[in-house]
């Protein structure tokens, strides 16, 4: 049996800004230094992080996706801190980033930020990709174990206490192509994207723009699975594909550590595996226990896919199923 395990974590928010310039602080950044003075160093924590990064190792995923945020207001240094970071989750070929709208705060030249993440963000070698600004090949795709991991970005800088997303009309054309030809191999799809997908399951502010645009190119060429960040918030969705619904699962942020157990830092387990007849998706949801300095499973989840070579007879079959803890 083909499986694939897959570790899913988002807006870790990981930077420290205590060094920053008054200078780097123009437009809308200074709002975000200030957010992050007043809120956001007291509840993503270094602690946690180190705690998720032991945790991870004890999973021994084939792969690690970073679905965006890691940084606060997208400074040079804040890119070189987290490319610091990353190299502690795995190497290049296991971890996978996805970037968020934190992470392009304000415009900032490319050689002093996404460039030094560069081999966590490529595509596999050969790999058909777009490229929206002639830098980044635009969706991404790397094919493990029977899965195709397609990345999105979402990243663009918006107006002051604005943090919306947008594909735009390039990503959105190549991916379907790129949807099109893996469905063709039989793989198993999981698109990765940082603002939520299903429109109107966040505030206004903090959408993603082109979402219906999104949702129309996977109800013509269909997905298995969608993980995704942005809202701090696990969430459990659906959008519609040819082959029935496709699961869209938002993970919280994998440092949040306060008051409001809602939101304690959590990361998503994928186990997905080929069965004779379409695939297999078990989650498990780790969650981070103060009191133990540690991540603990906290929650488990399982859904059946037909898969893209099943399309049309089990449309209308109910794919969800439960299990208990």
């Amino acid at each position: 049996m083909t499986e694939l395990v897959l570790a899913h974590l988002s807006d870790p928010h990981l930077t420290h800004l205590g060094e920053v310039r008054g200078r780097e602080l123009l437009s809308k950044r200074v709002l975000g230094y200030l957010s992050w003075r007043t809120h956001r160093r007291h509840v993503h924590r270094s602690e946690v992080l180190d705690a998720l990064l032991t945790d991870l190792r004890g999973v021994a995923a084939d792969q690690v996706v970073v679905t965006g945020d890691l940084t606060h207001i997208g400074l040079p240094r804040e890119f070189r801190q987290a490319a610091a970071w990353l190299p502690r989750i795995g190497a290049p070929d296991r971890v996978f980033v996805i970037p968020g709208n934190h992470d392009a705060y304000r415009w900032a030249p490319w050689s002093e930020t996404f460039a030094l993440w560069a081999p966590y963000l490529a595509s596999d070698p050969g790999a058909p990709a777009a490229s929206t600004d002639g830098r980044a090949p635009l969706p991404t795709l790397r094919v493990r174990n029977g899965v195709a991991l397609i990345g999105l970005s979402t990243a663009r800088p918006s107006p002051p206490f604005m943090a919306t997303g947008r594909i735009g009309r390039a990503q959105l054309e190549a991916l379907g192509d790129m949807l099109r030809t893996t469905g063709e191999r039989g793989l198993f799809r999981v698109l990765l994207i940082h603002h939520p997908p299903v429109p109107g399951s966040i505030r206004w502010r903090k959408r993603l723009t082109d979402a219906p645009a999104l949702g129309a190119v996977l109800a013509e060429r269909g997905v298995e699975l969608v993980l995704h960040g942005h809202a701090h918030r696990d969430s459990r969705l659906w959008l519609p594909t040819p082959a029935g619904r496709a699961p869209v699962i938002g993970v919280r942020s994998a440092s949040m550590h306060g008051p409001d157990a809602a939101r304690r830092a959590q990361y998503h387990v994928f186990r997905i595996s080929r069965r004779r007849r379409g695939w297999n998706v078990r989650l498990s949801v780790r969650e981070y226990a103060p009191e133990e300095h540690r991540f603990t499973p906290v929650d488990a989840w399982e859904v059946d896919s037909p898969g893209p070579r099943q399309r049309g007879a089990d449309s209308d079959r109910e794919m969800e199923t439960e299990t208990e803890t």
